[in-house]
Order: C-alpha cells, then structure tokens, then sequence
C-alpha cells in the first residue's frame, strides 16, 4: 500500500492533538478532513466564539472542518461518511459511537497519553505525576465499544523525572504522540490495513490498574494529611492547570482560597498541625502529614501568581499563621 492510499479523516481538539495533525501535513499525508468539537463561547457574556486550537490550524491548512454537536446527528454521519475516508485517527477528541469509528475500511486508531491499560480516562498526564510515575508515554490501539480498551498497536516510553510537572509531561508527550501516529501510519501502510494488535487483556499484570478519571475542582483540593511527597507529587500533577489549591483564614475571619505551584521538599520533619503555614528564615514552609514542604510558587485568589518570597513581602501579614 502507498501513502496515496490511505484516506485520513483527524478527529482533535486541543493544541496536544495539533502537533500530530501537524505532522500528518507536514510528512504529506492525505487529510481530507477534520473533525473538532464547536466553538466554545468566551468573554464575560460568552458572546464571542473561540474555535478550537485544532480547528484554527486546520483552518490556515486548508482543511474542510466538521463540528457536530452529536456524535450520532444523522446529518454528521452523512457529511463524514461523503469524504470516504478509510482511516480515522482521533488525538485528545471525546468518546465516539460505533457508527463512526467502526465506518473506515482500516478502522479508528487513538493515540493515547499513557501505556495502556494503566491511564485509561480523560486526564491520563495528570494522574501519572499525582500518582509518582517515573515513566509514562504514548499508546496507539483501534478504538473499539469501550473507552480506551482497544487492541494495541504500538508504544513508546517517557521519563517523569521527579521534578517534572504536568506541563512538562504534556510537552514531551504532544511531540511523541506525534511521532508515534507516524510510526503507526507506516506499519499500517506496510501491512496494507492490517498492523499487528494485542488485546490490552495481554498486557495487564497481576498489579492493579490505575486509572486517570476527569479532574474537576474538587479533585484538586490538597490533602494536607498526605506525606509532604504525595503532596509534593499532587501539586506538580496539577501545574499549572487546573492547579492544587487549599485555603487560609485571613485576620477577619474569612477563608481565602491559596493555588499552589511548584513545591519543594524538605525532610525536615513537622510537629505542626497539617495544613500550618509556617514563614521562617524568608522561606514558606506548609506542614504535612509528616514533614515540612517548601511552597515556592503560589497564587491567592484574585492576585497575580508569585514567588514565595513576593508572597512573604506582602500577603502573608493579612494572614491569620
């Protein structure tokens, strides 16, 4: 099979998933379509459009865009199926009925943020840092019923080094996800259609599954009860969006919501109450379940993001320590 055969319809949203639709045109990959989800209103009355990062490049490309509010809007199906595609891949989109992914001749290939089976969900980056992996990477499988289960057909490896944080880790994702769907297209290219898959069910260890559900803002509330690592690992999963957060009380009583971005740790153990913030040789130091952890970045609802030291200039005396 040649690379003129291969008829792609992109399924994307994000900037994440632009850097392997750019890749796709960069490397002459026949697109013939998009597909991203609507615009999204913004601005304080929602009366401006934003297109989606995926569709302004497709846009500037060229490309005929699709937006269907439905997966299963029986207009979509008819407008996708009219482009005849025989391949499909879908970068950080949204679940899709067996109506569309089962509609190519080669199927629907997903590239992943994680090493399935570990990772399945929505927030597959995040979890990995909370959770203290030292390795992550990308998986490419044929998207089948359920929600990230699909027979595998390729992997590569990332390192998390323990100060990484998950803008870190979606960076160095982004471009080897680019990379491994280019390494898919050619062992499907090669085997004309048909690449070798292994169902997740192979990969799955007697180890218990992991899985990255969609965070919300209660998911990111800090657990000061935790080890100063597990908060250290919470706060750098969440960096810098949607960002840890917790509260203090101000000197009148009222609580104030404090976001938290880069930590460091200490081994200095605690006898504080967790939670205790603790100012001491001009340096921000917040008690966990176990030891001290240096606060080195952070944000008070309302301000701007700062320093610690900027921190201890000034918010810190409105403070009730």
């Amino acid at each position: 099979m040649q690379k003129s055969d291969l008829r792609i319809v992109f399924m994307g949203t994000p900037e994440f998933a632009v850097e392997t639709l750019r890749a796709l045109i960069d490397n002459q990959y026949n697109v013939v379509a998009v597909v991203t989800q609507p615009d999204k209103p913004v601005g304080r009355h929602g009366s401006v459009l934003q297109p989606s990062a995926v569709k302004q490049y497709a846009l500037e490309h060229g490309l005929p865009v699709l937006q269907p509010e439905k997966m299963k809007d029986p207009a979509f199906v008819e407008a996708l199926r009219s482009y005849d595609a025989n391949l499909q891949v879908v970068v950080a989109f949204r679940m899709l009925p067996e109506v569309v992914w089962a509609m190519p001749r080669y199927g629907t290939f997903n590239v992943h943020a994680a090493l399935l089976p570990q990772y399945r969900g929505a927030a597959p980056i995040n979890w990995a840092v909370i959770n203290g992996e030292t390795r992550t990477g990308v998986t490419t499988f044929f998207l089948d019923h359920d929600i990230d289960t699909g027979r595998i057909i390729m992997q590569l490896p990332f390192d998390i080094p323990d100060t990484a944080d998950a803008e870190y880790v979606y960076d160095g994702l982004m471009h080897l996800g680019a990379r491994i769907c280019l390494d898919t297209l050619e062992r499907i290219l090669q085997s004309d259609g048909q690449p070798e898959s292994i169902a997740q069910d192979d990969f799955i260890a007697e180890k218990q599954l992991r899985a990255a559900p969609k965070i919300f803002k209660e998911t990111c509330q800090i657990d000061w009860g935790q080890t100063a690592k597990q908060v250290y690992d919470f706060v750098r999963g969440l960096s810098p969006y949607p960002g840890a957060w917790t509260t203090v009380k101000t000197n009148d009583g009222k609580e104030a919501e404090l976001k938290i971005f880069r930590t460091t740790k200490t081994a200095m153990p605690s006898s504080a109450a967790p939670g205790q913030l603790i100012a001491e040789k001009k340096r921000l130091y917040i008690a966990c379940g176990d030891e001290l952890l240096q606060i080195d970045e952070l944000q008070m609802a309302g301000k701007k993001r700062m320093d610690a030291q900027a921190f201890l200039n000034g918010t810190i005396r409105s403070l009730a320590l």
